[in-house]
């Protein structure tokens, strides 16, 4: 496949699962045994846990929404810089609802195959959130 094909595949995934809230159009999209490579505690493996970690921080932030700021390619690789926004209004990750409004950026590594996502690295700023949640200090603060 090719570049703008691979590119448009991440484009479905952001905009059908992240924004859509379409859980299911992941089996479509990422193959079932995708590895994550920085999978977060307790992710289950492959395809199902995209689906876990899309309906934990759509639970949190039930009005999620995800922004492309930049979209890169090259053969199978698709690179994508995204930063996620909503108001805290239920619980995340075992951290109770805030209300707060939060905006979390981050860095997704994809690699697609045959049509599917089938490896994912990640780099996401997590202090940022657990800040603006109050969950840990800023600097300067007690």
């Amino acid at each position: 496949m090719s570049a703008a094909e691979n590119t448009a595949i991440v484009r479905r995934f952001v905009d059908e699962v992240w924004n859509g809230g379409n859980v299911d159009a992941i089996d479509a999209i990422i193959a079932p045994d995708a590895v994550d490579h920085n999978p977060n505690p307790g992710q289950p493996p492959g395809s199902e846990g995209v689906k876990w970690v899309v309906r934990a921080f759509r639970a949190g932030l039930p009005d999620l929404r995800m922004e492309r700021e930049d979209q890169i390619a090259e053969g199978h690789t698709v690179a994508d810089r995204w930063t996620i926004s909503g108001a805290h209004q239920g619980e995340l990750f075992g951290i109770p609802a805030t209300g707060k409004r939060v905006r979390m950026a981050g860095i997704d590594m994809i690699r697609v195959v045959e049509g599917k996502m089938v490896e994912h690295w990640l780099s996401v700023d997590q202090l940022g959130l657990l800040q603006q949640l109050g969950i840990v200090p800023t600097p300067g603060q007690p």
